[in-house]
């Protein structure tokens, strides 16, 4: 089936999961890269205070805040 019928079928509310390999379905854009950020130590401070109240890292709050801002 083409890409386009797959589309029309799906945006018209069929079910059609059986139409999909699952076991060669993957996110795309999910890879992941590096990147160096130099912050000033007050910053470092905020953030470290801030992920202790919340339960995560600061590198899961850095990468919290910046997903909900680009979004």
């Amino acid at each position: 089936m083409k890409a386009r019928e797959f589309d029309e079928r799906f945006d018209a509310g069929e079910d059609v999961s059986s139409d999909v390999d699952w076991t060669r379905a993957r996110r795309t854009n999910t890879e992941t890269r590096r990147v160096n950020v130099d912050f000033p130590a007050w910053v470092i401070t905020s953030l470290d205070r801030q992920a202790r109240e919340l339960g995560v890292t600061r590198q899961s709050l850095i990468k919290l805040w910046i997903a909900e801002r680009l979004q």
